[in-house]
């Protein structure tokens, strides 16, 4: 089987449609994980940040990635994860920001260029009526990237990102 090469933008497009496999309503590209697209010849090479070093998904996020490559008719995929830089929450692209809302997990404030990570939690909105009247009940939700709050406005649960 010949195909023609593929371009870096049509693999751009592919890895926009691989869902982050913890939000589906977000991809991998949304959420800034894919670092870079090299295309060379018949060969694509896929470097990619996971959201945390221990991120469990990380498997999936490979596999998914690779198997969006090969749909284009690429045989010769390379995909790499790294962790440096680290993955931040400014990576996220701002509309994405608004379909983490609508799903019910509130986005995380800008983390802003110090590279200490704060132990405070800043102010969260809530997702669904917007209020900042809000607490936290945990510091880690089903993910570590995630905490858990409670709105004392509308008194729904939801979760929150962590700046990062």
């Amino acid at each position: 089987m010949t195909t023609l090469p593929v371009t870096p933008e049509q693999v751009w497009t592919a890895l926009a449609a691989v869902p982050d496999p913890e939000i589906p309503v977000v991809s991998v590209t949304d959420m800034g994980m894919v670092r870079d697209v090299t295309v060379d010849g018949g060969r694509v090479s896929v470097t990619f940040t996971p959201t945390f070093s221990g991120c469990p998904a990380l498997h999936v996020i490979r596999d998914s990635i690779g198997e969006a490559v090969r749909a284009l008719g690429v045989q010769d995929v390379e995909v790499r994860s790294t962790l440096t830089p680290p993955w931040t929450t400014d990576w996220i692209q701002e509309d994405a920001r608004e379909r983490l809302r609508q799903y019910g997990i509130a986005p995380p404030a800008p983390a802003g260029d110090s590279p200490l990570i704060t132990l405070d939690p800043e102010p969260t909105r809530c997702p669904r009526c917007g209020s900042l009247n809000v607490r936290m009940t945990g510091s880690f939700g089903p993910t570590l990237c995630k905490r858990l709050y409670v709105c004392d406005a509308c008194k729904e649960p939801f979760e929150g990102f962590k700046s990062v």
